[in-house]
């Protein structure tokens, strides 16, 4: 072999040599990149949970108080002081009826009282002396028994009179009608002018402070809601709130067999007004659902995914179909597998996994 060979073939070898150095060099830099993106990365485990089985229905909300007021007394409508959306306070008046005939009245029954009271004076009287004549033997036993009886008349007619007043004054009472809850007016039923009688409707009203959700459940869900007694209902703003009470109609609906079943909401719940739908879960037992925490569910658009940060570093963000959600669990119907780290942060993975591709990019450049 000549010098120039041997040459030649030193330089090939250190060529070869150079080659393989950068590209170990271009790995080592690729690895490295990938491990620091993923290295401050808080990851959680894709795992198994008891989580409620539930059957979801529709449920329409409807107010506990719901009443139409009508009036207890004859009488020309001659005020509406409240119309359709107005809030009432309890006790408030909303509609007065002309008062003038049962004023009158009220002066007529106080009027009898005075001279029931001076009759039955009268009559004690002329009992206590009756009684004393009739002790010395002054007046006979039939003197004595017409002034018991007198007495006896004049005392009841001083309780009719009584009690005349006190109607006379409750019928007053009742020429101004008054609401019996707080709540809002709904329907107005009369116009100024009209003459109501006992029984007219004058106005119709709700209470939103105390609502509950009506549900009409098939029957094999029913012994699961009498059972276990458990039902979460889902609020617009995204909260989740359990009823106060729960009560199971004792018989279905010939038409649907279903049951209906009514549950009453805590007091003061917000955004809720009646007719409207709200999503109902009836739990009916327990099963095993693949979780993660909710922190790490990303909504792009109208994709919902989240960052799988794999063995070697490696960050993907997964498209992933997801379920309901428990206590910071969100249930995973397909996308992951058991044992698989997702991103608590969304934010940094997004930042991370940015980062992981202008490297990948640059190597390919490199390379």
């Amino acid at each position: 072999m000549t010098s120039t060979h041997r040459r030649r073939l030193r330089s090939a070898i250190l060529a070869s040599l150079l080659l393989s150095s950068a590209a170990f060099s271009n790995e080592a830099d690729a690895t490295s990149s990938q491990d620091d993106a993923s290295a401050n990365l808080a990851t959680a485990e894709a795992s198994y949970r008891v989580v409620p089985e539930e059957y979801r229905l529709d449920g329409v909300v409807e107010a506990i108080n719901r009443t139409t007021v009508s009036a207890q007394t004859s009488g020309q409508v001659e005020e509406i002081l409240y119309d359709v959306d107005d809030f009432v306070e309890k006790g408030d008046v909303i509609a007065r009826l002309r008062d003038t005939e049962h004023r009158a009245r009220l002066a007529q029954a106080a009027a009898d009282l005075r001279s029931a009271s001076a009759q039955l004076e009268q009559s004690r009287d002329e009992y206590a002396r009756i009684e004393g004549l009739y002790k010395q033997k002054n007046v006979s036993e039939s003197s004595m028994d017409q002034a018991k009886a007198d007495l006896e008349s004049a005392e009841a007619r001083l309780e009719s009179a009584q009690a005349n007043l006190e109607q006379a004054k409750e019928q007053l009472e009742y020429t101004q009608i008054r609401a019996p809850y707080s709540g809002i007016v709904i329907r107005r039923h009369v116009e100024l002018g009209e003459v109501a009688s006992p029984g007219s409707a004058i106005m119709s009203g709700i209470s939103l402070e105390e609502l509950r959700v009506i549900i009409d459940v098939p029957q094999s869900a029913i012994p699961a809601v009498r059972e276990r007694g458990e039902i979460k209902i889902h609020l617009p703003n995204g909260e989740i709130t359990e009823p106060s009470r729960i009560t199971v109609f004792p018989f279905a609906d010939l038409g649907s067999n279903t049951f209906k079943v009514r549950a009453d909401l805590q007091t003061n719940t917000e955004g809720l007004f009646p007719g409207m739908f709200v999503k109902t879960a009836i739990v009916t037992g327990d099963k095993e659902e693949l979780t993660i925490p909710s922190s790490a569910v990303v909504y792009r658009s109208e994709v919902t995914g989240a960052y799988v940060v794999s063995d070697d570093g490696r960050i993907h963000l997964r498209k992933i179909r997801i379920g309901s959600s428990l206590d910071g669990e969100i249930v995973v119907l397909a996308g992951l597998s058991s044992g698989e780290q997702v991103a608590l942060d969304p934010i940094a993975a997004g930042v991370a996994l940015k980062r992981q591709a202008e490297a990948n990019r640059q190597d390919r450049q490199d390379g």
